[in-house]
């Protein structure tokens, strides 16, 4: 019995076929987006100065809305499995 030796080798780099994918780039575009709401959302609603807001009062805000941004793409019923 003879085998062939199977020679497998990726043509591209980790980051395009993990990242740079559509779903890859939907992604990080509404994880952003979610970001970009959540600032929005506590800059409207606690109505403060920009000058005198601090990073420790807008991070929780900011990385709620990127959650919710990346749930939306990555939750079982968004990639028809539910």
């Amino acid at each position: 019995m003879e085998f062939k030796k199977l020679d497998i080798k990726s043509d591209e780099s980790w980051f395009k076929r993990t990242i740079w994918t559509s779903h890859g780039k939907k992604t990080l575009i509404y994880t952003l987006l979610g970001a970009v709401v959540g600032f929005i959302l506590y800059f409207v609603s606690d109505d403060k100065q920009f000058s005198s807001m601090t990073l420790n009062d807008v991070f929780p805000n900011i990385a709620m809305g990127a959650l919710f941004g990346f749930f939306i793409t990555n939750s079982p019923c968004a990639r028809n499995k539910c």
